[in-house]
């Protein structure tokens, strides 16, 4: 009982759909649209472009992203940021990291307590304290859908197991 009060907590809580998606309907832009006009996920699209993974989130097929904001990348060691854009294949794999094959809205997540991403290992789910998380990080906006999938926001960047 004490895991449904917080699944629905959560769902109440950051259900909060942006760029004027609805969390029930699907829109006309791909997740790399959708990121693109969110001011907040301005450093994930930079590097996105520079991996080349652009077409990746504007094609037809179905993933959902779990979307670093700003501030989570600017929490990350200036080293680290510097290493990912001198290696792109390195920067690639730490994206693809964030990137699930299918559509999971945030109720299917919450029943899961993992998945397998684009970069090959499994990331973890689970509720703590009324929140939910993907590995260390905790989802901080849901279900903001598109035509290709649906975004997560996050507020810390994930990194693969080496």
């Amino acid at each position: 009982m004490k895991r449904l009060l917080a699944i629905v907590t959560i769902m109440t809580a950051v259900a909060v759909p942006a760029v004027g998606a609805s969390a029930s309907m699907t829109s006309n832009q791909n997740i790399a649209q959708i990121a693109s006009s969110d001011p907040q996920l301005s450093t994930l699209v930079s590097l996105v472009k520079e991996a080349g993974l652009v077409k990746a989130l504007s094609g037809s097929t179905k993933l959902t992203v779990f979307a670093p904001t700003n501030a989570a990348f600017a929490a990350l060691p200036k080293a680290t940021l510097a290493s990912l854009a001198k290696d792109p294949a390195a920067l690639t794999k730490v994206l693809e990291y964030h990137i699930v094959p299918g559509v999971l809205p945030a109720a299917t997540v919450l029943k899961l307590h993992s998945a397998k991403t684009l970069e090959g290992a499994r990331v973890t789910f689970h509720v703590r304290s009324g929140h939910a998380y993907i590995d260390s990080s905790e989802i901080i906006k849901t279900n903001i859908y598109a035509s290709n999938g649906v975004v997560h926001v996050i507020n810390k960047v994930l990194t693969p197991p080496s």
